[in-house]
């Protein structure tokens, strides 16, 4: 059986997985795959905002080495997109997102100093994930043993 080529749009090899936590009330200190203890780390990231297009977007979050698993709070995210955004484009602030992987740093810091890429450049500096996880709450406590949990 032929193995199929996932698509990918950055050229640099995928890079780090990716989990978004859209729980507000659940923050991350330990790694939800292997639950070694994370640490903060700076990543840039490429957004595709309905309506804008592309940003690069510098945000601190949660980390696993071992896992090289980004762990990015929804909430956090989208307070830092609506003050980036909101300051030129504030009638885009709440459109839908996409998370689509990682820019090297140098490429990012350049276009923060005024000499940015365009976009089909910006391509040749992206790292697509490696895998995008989806997080699963299940409440703690006692409950019956006749009731279901989530």
């Amino acid at each position: 059986m032929a193995k199929t080529k996932k698509a990918r749009i950055g050229k640099l090899p995928p890079r780090y997985s990716f989990i978004l936590n859209q729980h507000q009330d659940t923050r991350l200190s330990k790694c939800p795959v292997c639950g070694k203890a994370t640490f903060a780390r700076k990543f840039a990231f490429l957004l595709h905002i309905e309506g804008l297009g592309f940003l690069a977007l510098g945000k601190t979050c949660k980390y696993c080495a071992k896992c090289e698993l980004i762990m990015v709070h929804q909430d956090e995210l989208e307070a830092e997109l609506a003050y980036n955004v909101g300051r030129v484009a504030p009638e885009i602030v709440g459109n839908e997102y996409l998370v689509i992987g990682t820019v090297d740093k140098a490429a990012w810091q350049q276009g923060l100093r005024g000499n940015g890429h365009t976009i089909n450049e910006m391509f040749e500096h992206l790292a697509d994930f490696k895998k995008v996880y989806d997080l699963q709450i299940e409440p703690g406590g006692w409950f019956p043993a006749d009731e279901k949990i989530g």
